[in-house]
């Protein structure tokens, strides 16, 4: 019914950038928060960043300055802009939203597949 697709991972050097995207699809009512969370080989999976649909954001305190989050309401899309990578931000990164669709009106979190990012030092 619902479907998360992540985009943007990938391989980049120790202080470069990159962008991920995550769109939502299927029989959606509304989305409430929008979010990425991350998970290391042997870590639990952690928050990264979320964003409510009023726009109101939340990080976690080792992207702060340097990782930023937003929504696209109209196309039911959340953006990461990680700037500054370090070697500690390698992980796989999964989006998640929690939404109600048109035939179940209690919120529910959904997940994408995750796309894996990896910071070479």
């Amino acid at each position: 019914q619902v479907q998360l697709v992540e985009s943007g991972g990938g391989l980049v050097q120790a202080g470069g950038s990159l962008r991920l995207s995550c769109a939502a699809s299927g029989r959606i009512f509304s989305i409430n928060a929008m979010g990425w969370y991350r998970q290391a080989p042997g870590k639990q999976r952690e928050l990264v960043a979320s964003i409510t649909s009023g726009g109101s954001t939340n990080y976690t305190d080792s992207v702060k300055g340097r990782f930023t989050i937003s929504r696209d309401n109209a196309k039911n899309t959340v953006y990461l802009q990680m700037n500054s990578l370090k070697p500690e931000d390698t992980a796989v990164y999964y989006c998640n939203a929690r939404l109600t669709t048109l035939t179940n009106w209690t919120p529910y979190d959904y997940w994408g597949r995750g796309t894996q990012v990896t910071v070479s030092s």
